[in-house]
């Protein structure tokens, strides 16, 4: 994945580079690359990091209120997606982190704070897509092919992720975590029936993957076959009974089914897990 300079880091988030070393070290969660004799290199997740330390420091939050807000960051970070969902609120006297249907809040706040890393990845996308050109001529395993692609999704590039991601199965043909990835932007491209069959190749590499059983009860539903779907959703629900989103869909089809008991049960369900932590 692309490393970031100090200098580089400074100038996505528009502060010297002294500062980013000082956030960095008062951070004790960031830990930049750093091979002998070279400068610090930070990954995309440790920008996401600073540019959050930066903005509840000029929110004026208390220093300890801002380290635990940063280290609840970290630990909800995704190692192995797009982190455009993230973001980091102050509302109120609440400070919050919301990473798709997750909600956290951590401690007590006064100003109101509203970014999205989506911002920030547009700034980083010219740095990005030149690393990436690069990964193109030097991939040569399946998990660098795959690093490759996520790299591309990152930046919005999907007609280059699904090239990477396809390189990475020709190197090796049991990548699950490629084939759902494929299967997922087939699925945006409304390539149903191409991202079904991904969908199920993946199952076969591994029955019990939560993510490739969801996936496929959302391909199946979008092709109309709702009882087939409800059957992926439950198996889905089994595997992982956390996933809010497969309770949500459970709930609707059971809803237009008639089904007003199971519905109500998965809708429940649904609003405590995405019920902001405190409530």
């Amino acid at each position: 994945m692309k490393a970031y300079s100090t200098r580089e880091v400074a100038e996505l988030l528009a502060m010297p580079a002294q500062r980013v070393r000082a956030l960095a070290r008062a951070a004790g969660i960031i830990d930049p690359q750093r091979s002998a004799g070279q400068p610090h290199r930070f990954s995309f997740q440790d920008v996401v990091l600073l540019r959050t330390a930066k903005g509840l420091t000029e929110a004026k939050l208390d220093r300890r209120r801002i380290w635990r807000a940063i280290k609840a960051l970290a630990e909800q970070l995704p190692p192995d997606r797009p982190l455009s969902a993230v973001r980091v609120q102050i509302e109120g006297t609440r400070v919050i982190v919301r990473d798709n249907n997750t909600a956290w809040e951590p401690e007590s706040g006064q100003t109101i704070l509203d970014f999205s890393v989506q911002e920030l990845s547009e700034k980083v996308a010219p740095l990005v897509r030149e690393s990436v050109q690069q990964a193109f001529h030097t991939a040569a395993t399946a998990d660098q092919w795959f690093e490759t692609a996520l790299e591309c999704e990152q930046m919005g590039a999907n007609s280059e992720a699904e090239v990477a991601y396809r390189n990475a199965l020709q190197l090796q043909a049991a990548h699950v975590a490629a084939i759902i990835n494929l299967g997922r932007l087939r699925h945006v491209a409304r390539a149903l029936p191409e991202a079904e069959a991904l969908y199920r190749q993946a199952l076969l590499l591994a029955p019990d993957h939560p993510t490739a059983r969801f996936n496929l009860g959302v391909v199946l539903e979008d092709r109309g076959a709702t009882l087939d779907a409800i059957s992926e959703y439950q198996e889905a629900v089994r595997l992982d009974p956390l996933v809010a989103d497969v309770h949500y869909n459970l709930a609707r089809l059971y809803q237009q089914a008639g089904d007003q008991q199971a519905a109500l049960r998965h809708f429940s369900r649904f609003k405590r897990l995405t019920r902001p932590r405190g409530d």
